[in-house]
């Protein structure tokens, strides 16, 4: 049986992550009724649960792959208790921490907070809702972060939002004021960063899977006709939308035009 991940406690130093940019994926445990919850229907909520965990099993295993000795993988989850959940989803190496806040923007606030305060030397946070998100964009992000002079690093999202926000020191201001969960949410987030005289790179562009479109979207470039480019990509993901379609048809989950 594989052993309990590590919880870190944000108000002690942690000597293995100076130096070191956290790489750090924003999870909710994979409960059915409690995740994916836009994709009910087309998916029962056992198999949305199930679709979750596949993406932060993706998601983690493309963090992992980027990480090296100049990154951590970490999973910052709630609720407080879920520990055992992310066994047999997240890579040996990764660590836990226990998310705090009450909004979704104090959650992230508090997240990048308490990763500075353990030593990170920066610290990306990353959504689990993206899974075709390579492992060559967290090393992209990482290198940026690694290199001189404050910035700001951001994976935008096609619906307004992002994926990835990397910082070198814990600006909270960028994450204040922001309409969560709206279009507004990348050009609200560039502009703060304007605010605080901070330059702005990004990473490619990607989208968040999250409701029936996106689900078919996804589905396109997993199992489409042109699959085999992206064949090293969301293998966890790819497995479980073929494995549905497979027993029950694809006009289930993704129907044809």
């Amino acid at each position: 049986m594989k052993a309990v991940h590590r919880v870190l406690e944000p108000n002690l130093l942690d000597p293995d992550a100076e130096g070191r940019c956290a790489l750090a994926v924003m999870t909710k445990a994979p409960r059915a009724g409690q995740v994916k919850t836009r994709l009910v229907p087309p998916l029962r909520p056992e198999e949305a649960a199930e679709l979750n965990a596949c993406f932060l099993r993706d998601t983690a295993n493309a963090i992992a792959d980027a990480t090296g000795n100049v990154a951590r993988g970490i999973a910052v989850y709630t609720p407080v208790g879920a520990e055992d959940a992310y066994i047999d989803i997240l890579p040996n190496n990764f660590d836990l921490l226990l998310q705090r806040g009450n909004g979704f923007g104090e959650r992230l606030a508090a997240a990048n907070e308490d990763l500075f305060r353990i030593a990170f030397a920066s610290v990306c946070l990353i959504d689990s809702d993206s899974p075709t998100v390579s492992a060559e964009c967290y090393t992209q992000a990482v290198n940026l972060l690694s290199a001189e002079n404050d910035r700001v690093v951001l994976g935008p999202s096609d619906d307004g939002g992002y994926y990835l926000i990397g910082m070198k020191r814990n600006h909270r201001r960028i994450l204040e004021k922001i309409d969560w969960s709206t279009e507004r949410v990348f050009d609200q987030t560039v502009q703060r960063a304007a605010e605080l005289n901070l330059a702005v790179e990004f990473l490619p562009i990607s989208y968040d899977v999250d409701d029936r479109t996106t689900l078919r979207r996804v589905c396109d470039e997993l199992l489409g006709e042109n699959a085999k480019s992206t064949i090293n990509i969301a293998p966890a993901t790819r497995t479980f939308l073929r494995g549905i379609i497979e027993r029950e048809g694809r006009e289930r989950i993704w129907p044809r035009s």
